[in-house]
């Protein structure tokens, strides 16, 4: 019970640095029942990966095709072409990120560093957490783009 309220404090926290932040001018005050339930969700998703995920932490690289980029097809069909090509090698993945990545984390092989749950989006977030390490996986869609994710390392499992 103590670990669920902590998830659900850190939860609140960090959705409350953002979900009331204004966003648009003040004259206009619509609230959309979608946007709601999209904050509504994202707050269960978020609160329910730090609770399955507690004490763990990920570190991961990827490479974003951002919608500006590439359509979504053709994202895609790149991405399994640039998968293909890599394999599971840290190396050819960090020089295709930076060649290909449309993410400022490019210039770093696209590391995105050490994180926790429930700090990425649900989709990344579910991949970090529940798939293998040292494995490219994807394509994944968000509402960033399409990306390709290798977990380099994972920490705090039982």
């Amino acid at each position: 019970m103590t670990r669920f309220l902590l998830a659900l404090l850190s939860a609140l926290l960090i959705a409350g640095t953002s979900a009331f932040a204004p966003t648009q001018p003040a004259l206009s005050t619509t609230v959309r029942r979608s946007n709601l339930e999209t904050q509504h969700n994202s707050l269960i998703d978020t609160v329910s990966s730090m609770y399955n995920n507690w004490g763990k932490k990920a570190t991961a690289s990827h490479i974003l095709f951002r919608p500006s980029q590439f359509p979504e097809a053709e994202a895609k069909v790149k991405l399994e072409e640039i998968k293909a090509e890599v394999g599971g090698d840290p190396e050819k993945f960090a020089a295709a990120a930076k060649e290909w990545s449309g993410c400022p984390s490019s210039k770093n092989g696209g590391d995105l560093g050490e994180f926790g749950p429930g700090m990425m989006v649900k989709a990344f977030d579910e991949i970090c957490f529940n798939e293998d390490v040292g494995v490219v996986h994807g394509p994944v869609s968000t509402q960033f783009g399409e990306h390709l994710i290798l977990i380099t390392k994972r920490s705090g499992e039982e």
